[in-house]
């Protein structure tokens, strides 16, 4: 049996919410499924993502495979930074305290980016909405009338 890791859709027409699963390669998207891992919403700004690490890398190391989308959540929770860690620890190349130390290293660099990330958003829909709503209309300007002289009026209907 084949396991791939990958999204189960729920949610209304339009309004997409995913379940990430664990379930068989040929089971249908939002049929029978072996474990879920967790949930992804794409709504919201940024993206909401929550992810048993710990039960993912489990079924990463058991050979399961993800889709394209839940490689990169996964990447992006640090899950396969963490599955190559442990695989550097179990050839030798480092021990586990070591492995550990990067890991937390590399999760609060990166949470100081997508804290960064969040609200430079925040500050440009701000930003989106003062420009948006407070844009001076533009008024026409009142017509001048136009003065005719009373012989450009003569010329021109003597012709």
């Amino acid at each position: 049996m084949a396991a791939k890791i990958r999204l189960q859709r729920h949610g209304s027409k339009k309004r997409p919410f995913y379940f990430i699963v664990v379930a068989d390669a040929r089971s249908p998207r939002d049929g029978k499924f072996i474990q879920k891992l967790g949930t992804y919403n794409p709504l919201t700004i940024p993206a909401t993502i929550e992810l048993d690490r710990q039960k993912a890398l489990e079924w990463l190391n058991k050979g399961a495979t993800p889709t394209d989308t839940v490689r990169r959540i996964l990447s992006f929770k640090g899950v396969l930074y963490l599955k190559h860690l442990l695989r550097g620890v179990k050839l030798g190349l480092f021990d586990e305290a070591t492995a550990k130390q990067k890991f937390t290293t590399w999760s609060a660099e990166h949470e100081v980016q997508m804290k960064k990330r969040q609200q430079k958003a925040i500050e440009e829909r701000k930003a989106k909405r003062r420009v948006g709503s407070y844009a001076p209309r533009k008024v026409a300007e009142p017509k001048a009338e136009e003065t005719t002289a009373p012989e450009a009026n003569a010329e021109g209907s003597a012709e």
